[in-house]
């Protein structure tokens, strides 16, 4: 979906949707720069018709630059490779040559073995398939966690005290609390954000 803000033309498409969940991918020219002012907590006010009472509804934002599966480049200059004797079934050249290969990637000291094959080469190839996989799972598993971190460092605790904006109905004011500027709700909604 299209949408045009003081920043320019962006497209908004839901990726996940679940109840108390979604996420966005926001692009297009100017969806990066609109984006960098929106993570934290975000208060909507509005009149809830009973006796002048107000429903507040809180909604926290996170952003966060899209994941890019990246295959995992191995330095095989970062590996150590030695070769030994497969033990078990396999017949002679199996028992009586070097074909079996330990490989360890020495940065992170992960090893791997392979030694089904008969032949060293065949092996070497299988170790070092077996360490990218490693190391390739290691890595996603890092940039997940940091991932995890930033947004919980950008969405708080989701309190009141969290908050970066209140959106108020009831008298058509957003309020940024980082600046402590006010503006129009329905400018605001209609997607000016030069104020902030």
């Amino acid at each position: 979906m299209l949408h045009t803000g003081s920043g320019g033309v962006f497209d908004v498409e839901t990726i996940e949707d679940r109840p108390g969940f979604i996420a966005l991918r926001v692009s297009g020219k100017g969806s990066q720069s609109l984006m960098e002012t929106e993570p934290g907590g975000h208060r909507w006010q509005e009149p809830s018709g009973k006796k002048g009472h107000i429903h507040t509804s809180t909604i926290t934002v996170a952003v966060l630059d899209e994941v890019s599966e990246k295959e995992y480049q191995l330095d095989l200059s970062d590996v150590s490779f030695s070769f030994y004797r497969a033990s078990g079934a396999g017949g002679q050249h199996r028992n009586k040559t070097d074909s079996a290969c330990r490989a360890i990637h020495t940065p992170s000291g992960i090893v791997v073995r392979a030694e089904n094959a008969r032949s060293q080469h065949v092996n070497k190839a299988t170790a070092i398939e077996a360490l990218r996989a490693k190391l390739s799972s290691s890595a996603k598993e890092a940039a997940q966690n940091e991932r995890s971190s930033d947004r919980k460092g950008q969405v708080g605790t989701g309190m009141r005290a969290d908050k970066i904006r209140t959106i108020r109905m009831q008298d058509n004011i957003v309020t940024c609390h980082r600046t402590n500027n006010k503006h129009k709700t329905k400018a605001y909604l209609k997607g000016d954000l030069s104020w902030l």
